[in-house]
């Protein structure tokens, strides 16, 4: 099963990363969260990834291809230029990279990918966010309800810590907590191809058009997430994935 990952946006809430790369090419722990994204799919068995490529997408190319040269050995023909690789300690990925229009919206860019998904049910996430979802139970859940589309709902932190009265008195304080009425759309989806009728043009909008629609059909089901999850939007969330991360103990960190 192929996993679309979404990579194309310009990341304005991180300009003081995003001015030079895609967000998805934002690092954390000196690898872009693309690679985490990545590393969490493969940890389930799922290897091949199309990636939809626009603001600035020939760095994300870049990547790929220096990634598999630097971490292999070279033998180079200096006469014919001809490189082969040896010896490499790189991942068995297969990686599609589908350029999908710098100013395409979501909705656009999944519509442009579905041809490269084989007419088969495929998996699909944004490029900015990372989990401990179980890949294996989202897609058992999506296949026992048989309809087009499902979504990982997840519990996103707070950002102040919450508050108990009695009175004036605080009875109960809680840093950063999780309520069960706070579910959002963690992306993580699993999708059929006939979503595509739910798809207008590269205006589309996937969260504020096709999954509307999608949800006023009864096409659209939640896998809920009571686990880690979190999206890097701005610089704070960056450093606090990034603190996880050189500290030792990041939650989505579930391969070896």
């Amino acid at each position: 099963m192929k996993v679309g990952i979404l990579a194309g946006g310009a990341g304005s809430r991180l300009s003081e990363e995003t001015d030079l790369k895609p967000k998805p090419m934002v690092e954390i722990g000196e690898r872009p969260i693309l690679w985490h994204i990545m590393k969490h799919y493969d940890h389930y068995g799922f290897n091949e990834f199309v990636v939809a490529l626009g603001y600035k997408g020939h760095v994300i190319k870049k990547y790929m291809v220096d990634y598999c040269m630097h971490n292999s050995n070279l033998s180079i023909n200096m006469q014919t230029g001809d490189v082969s690789m040896h010896g490499s300690d790189t991942p068995d990925w297969m990686v599609h990279l589908v350029d999908t229009g710098l100013d395409t919206q979501t909705g656009g860019r999944i519509k442009r990918l579905i041809p490269h998904m084989g007419g088969e049910t495929f998996m699909l996430t944004w490029g900015d966010g990372v989990s401990t979802i179980d890949l294996h139970a989202l897609l058992e859940f999506h296949r026992s309800h048989g309809k087009l589309a499902t979504l990982s709902a997840v519990l996103p932190a707070t950002r102040f810590g919450h508050l108990k009265f009695e009175g004036d008195m605080i009875r109960e304080f809680a840093e950063k907590p999780k309520t069960a009425e706070g579910f959002v759309n963690g992306a993580f989806f699993v999708l059929e191809p006939g979503i595509t009728d739910y798809i207008d043009s590269d205006d589309t909008s996937f969260e504020s058009d096709a999954l509307v629609r999608l949800a006023n059909d009864g096409q659209l089901m939640a896998y809920r997430h009571h686990g880690y999850w979190q999206c890097m939007d701005t610089i704070r969330d960056k450093r606090l994935l990034e603190g996880l991360w050189d500290s030792g103990n990041a939650p989505w960190k579930i391969w070896e």
